[in-house]
Parts: C-alpha cells; structure tokens; sequence
C-alpha cells in the first residue's frame, strides 16, 4: 500500500516554532513530526511515500531525498494551502490504488494497522481512527453524527455546534473513490476544500465507510503548548498516561454509489 503524507503547511499557529522550518520539521522529542509520520507507516509495511510539500518545501525535499528507510519518496506540490481536499487531489496522478492517508503533523502511538486490515477486509471506501474527545474541543475536527444504531449519517468539518464528541484523527485509508469526491467538493466558509466534506459526500452516495476506535494516544501538535504535550507522552512522565479508549467501532455501510 502507498501511503499519502500531508506536509504542506506554514504551521503558523506553532510560531515561533516555524519562523524559519515547515510545520513538519518541527521537532517532538529530538524528531521532527514528519520523521515519526514516516516511522509509523513503515510499521504497517507501505511501500511507497508520496510527501504534499508546499511552504518551504525545500527543506523537506532536501532533508529526505528520494528514499526513507529504503522506502522510496515521491513528492508533490501543493502550490496554495487550501485544504486537506485541495491536498489530496495532488496526488491523484501518483496513486495506482487504495493507500493510507496520514496528517504530516500528528504524533501517534496507536493501533494504525487495524484501519488498513477493517478496510480491506470490507472492501470500505474509506477507514479511519476515531476518538472522542472533550466536547468542548470538538470544534476543531471533523465530527462525526451517527444515528441511533452508531452508524455514521454524517460528518462536519469544524462546526460551530457539534452534533457530537467523536471526531476524525488523522490517519486513514482510501480508494480512489475518494479522488472524485474531493473534486465534487465545494470551497468552506473558510475558503478551503475540506476533507470531511469529502468523506461525507462518500457516505451520502452510499460507500461503505469505517471508523476505528482509536486505542492507544495521538497527539495535533497545532500550538507549541501540543509539541511540549507530545514530548511528556513520548517520556512517560508520570500523570502523562490517558487509557485507551475500549469502545465499539462505528460502521456505515450502503450498498450504492
């Protein structure tokens, strides 16, 4: 399996940190994030990097080359940032099948295989981790709505009101079905191309999608005060451990496109 890494971004939210690196060059724990990125997708065996660089993506592409591991590295331009979507059709020409999807600026430690395995063992459109999280802070992810069977109805990308407290991580699986619904998407009110959306309008047309409790931990590094979390969790300082959650998946099916 391929596997897409989003790594386009100023990050200027981590200012000072990204005065003078992309956001996925910011180190946790003596490692840059992008660095971690490519460590887990090599456990769960991809055969191929394909890295969206964009602002300063010269640093990457100078740091990394064509290969990571012995795992070859292509590299595609995202010109403006305009959105995870936006991203994602970058890459459409470099893809031959399903792949992974990763955000170049999470730290994970959790169970990144079962997504690729659920997914393929139901042939779904799209996988992906899910966790819930303080309803507060729902806003800032795409959020999932479910029904009263905990099937997936729909999924808001940043809603001012949030239909619920489980929301997307960021690590998925996709086939190609996904490029044309991120071509279908219309601009936010934010003026990007939106991932969720994306995915919502899979699920609307009647694609199979899985969403995958996450067990284990992940942590947005999106300010400096998520690096300097990250960095406690990847120590094992004492009271950094949160338990995994043991709910149930959430699973939507349909039987047409």
């Amino acid at each position: 399996m391929q596997a897409v890494v989003l790594a386009a971004g100023k990050g200027t939210r981590l200012q000072p940190l990204t005065d003078d690196k992309p956001k996925a060059l910011v180190e946790v724990d003596g490692q840059p994030i992008v660095e971690d990125v490519f460590d887990n997708l090599l456990e769960i065996g991809v055969s191929e990097l394909i890295v969206v660089v964009g602002h300063l993506k010269e640093q990457i592409i100078d740091r990394y080359g064509d290969s990571y591991e012995d795992v070859p590295i292509t590299y595609a331009h995202q010109r403006e940032q305009l959105g995870l979507a936006h991203a994602i059709r970058q890459v459409e020409h470099l893809v031959d099948d399903d792949f992974a999807l990763m955000l170049g600026d999470n730290v994970f430690r959790a169970n990144l295989a079962d997504v690729v395995n659920r997914q393929r063992e139901d042939r779904a459109d799209a996988a992906f981790l899910v966790e819930q999280v303080p309803y507060e802070e729902a806003s800032r992810y795409g959020v999932l709505d479910t029904n009263e069977y905990g099937e997936i109805v729909e999924v808001v990308e940043k809603p001012d009101e949030p239909p619920s407290n489980l929301v997307m991580t960021g690590f998925y699986t996709f086939t190609p079905a996904i490029f044309h619904a991120c071509q279908l998407v219309q601009q936010s009110d934010r003026g990007e191309y939106e991932l969720p959306d994306a995915i919502d309008l899979l699920i609307q047309s009647g694609r199979t999608i899985d969403a995958i409790r996450m067990e284990g931990w992940r942590v947005d590094v999106g300010y400096p005060e998520d690096r300097d979390r990250a960095e406690e969790r990847l120590g094992g300082k004492p009271g950094q451990f949160v338990e995994a959650s043991t709910e149930t998946e959430q699973t939507a099916e349909g039987g047409t496109d």
